[in-house]
């Protein structure tokens, strides 16, 4: 059984640039996850790059062997380092579990 979990995010920020960078660092900070949290299989993550007013700007795509990695990876600390940043700089979030 492989679980994915896919979240994607709508950042706060209005400022283009400002934006931008933000993005950069939600998408270098989950990239650095894997060499860390030994429960991710597999990680893509992806910043909009195409209509900015109608799309959400950050998305995770993130496969693990089951729940129970899912869960150490969600508790692991170096996620909630990250998680940490991202809702400081977010104004909404969604997220699917589901087995592949």
């Amino acid at each position: 059984m492989t679980v994915r979990h896919v979240v994607t995010w709508k950042l706060a920020e209005t400022d283009p640039t400002v934006k931008a960078e933000q993005a950069d660092r939600v998408r270098s900070g989950l990239e650095s996850l894997p060499a860390l949290v030994a429960d991710i299989r597999s990680l893509t993550v992806g910043v909009n790059g195409a209509g900015p007013d109608d799309n959400w700007d950050v998305v995770l795509i993130a496969d693990y062997d089951d729940e129970e990695g899912l869960r150490r990876y969600v508790e692991h600390p170096e996620h909630q380092k990250v998680a940490a940043y991202i809702r400081s700089v977010v104004s909404e979030r969604a997220g699917v579990d589901f087995v592949v």
